[in-house]
Order: structure tokens, then C-alpha cells, then sequence
């Protein structure tokens, strides 16, 4: 039993499979709570947002918008998933690198998590509970 904890093969056939369901749904999931707030607002007309890019802030309001709701969707779903993390990376890119560079670390760290977590997620795909692997069947 400490043997197959230790060891650094995978517990199982399946692990990869159930480690991305795992991050897909949390991940997604979690995401749409920052997400929805900001569809809100740009449904209401409410365009008041940060433009740390430059391109104005309905722009980034409407970009931020499609990669939390609309992206965490698809990955919550495992559709075009890598291409969904997209998106989602460039967003959270955005808020470590350019909103968060001169705060603290402890004001930094869910963009961070976020950002390296959607890295892993990218590297690993969709895996097998997902509408990608039943597409490419």
C-alpha cells in the first residue's frame, strides 16, 4: 500500500483521466463565480472596468467576460478545452504580470493558482470524461 503512494507511476489506468475531470470542473467552475458578476454588469451597461492593456475598458470587459464565463464553460464541459485555456491564460497572464505585479504575494496568489493551474490543465488536455474524447472517437 505505501509502496503504490511512493511510487512515482500513476495510481492507476485512469488517474490522468480523473485528475483532469477534477481540475476541469474546479477550475471552470470556480472561474464562473468571477465570471458571472462581470456578465452582469455588461448586461446591465455597467462598463466600468480596469484597462491594463490599453484597449479600452468595454474591450476588456468583454474579453474578461468571454474567457470567465464563456471559456469556463467549455472547460467545465471538455470542449475544445486546450483552446478554451487559451483565453483563460492570456486573462490571468494579464492580472498576475500587469494588475497584481507590485502587490504582495498574498494578493496575487488566486491569480497565480489560477494561472499555473490553467497551465497544468493545458498540458494534461481534456482527458476521458470530456465531449473532446467522445468527438474524437
Amino acid at each position: 500500500m505505501i509502496q503504490k503512494l511512493v511510487s512515482p507511476i500513476s495510481w492507476s489506468a485512469n488517474a490522468a483521466a480523473w485528475t483532469s475531470l477534477i481540475l476541469r470542473l474546479t477550475l471552470g467552475l470556480l472561474m464562473l463565480s468571477h465570471g458571472i458578476p462581470k456578465l452582469m454588469n455588461l448586461i446591465n451597461g455597467n462598463m466600468e472596468f480596469g484597462d491594463p492593456i490599453g484597449i479600452g475598458a468595454p474591450a476588456s470587459l468583454i474579453l474578461t467576460v468571454f474567457a470567465e464565463v464563456l471559456c469556463s464553460l467549455l472547460i467545465v464541459i471538455g470542449l475544445w478545452t486546450r483552446l478554451a485555456l487559451i483565453p483563460l491564460i492570456i486573462t490571468m497572464a494579464v492580472a498576475v504580470f500587469i494588475i497584481h505585479i507590485n502587490d504582495s504575494l498574498g494578493t496575487m496568489e488566486p491569480a497565480l493558482m489560477y494561472l499555473l493551474s490553467y497551465c497544468a490543465l493545458f498540458l494534461l488536455g481534456s482527458g476521458t470524461f470530456s465531449i473532446d474524447a467522445v468527438l474524437k472517437k
